[in-house]
């Protein structure tokens, strides 16, 4: 029995200034959750997580991470996905002194 595809963003560390990224369904990496591409198919996830791997001038680390759809994009479901967007937490820098809700 095959189990059902649950939906994915890729996702991986930008290769300079190491924070996590996201990619987007216009190819870039972006530095937010929701701005990432939600691939609902796993045929799509294989494709684009081979385009990320690819990158590797740009970013390390690529893998697929599960994500739900929101009314404000993709968002993670599992812990760690949560902690990785928001950011480094030993103190206020990178995306943590972007937002003020962190």
């Amino acid at each position: 029995m095959s189990r059902t595809f649950k939906p994915k963003v890729v996702t991986a560390n930008a290769l300079i200034e190491g924070d996590v990224v996201y990619l987007t369904a216009d190819d870039r990496w972006t530095r937010t959750h929701a701005e990432a591409e939600l691939i609902t198919t796993e045929e799509r996830a294989a494709i684009r997580l081979s385009f990320g791997e690819a990158q590797d001038g740009i970013v390390v680390g690529v893998y697929l991470a599960d994500a739900i759809a929101s009314e404000n994009g993709p968002q993670p479901i599992h812990f760690r996905e949560e902690f990785r967007a928001v950011g480094p937490s030993n103190y206020n820098h990178g995306k943590q002194a972007e937002q003020a809700n962190v």
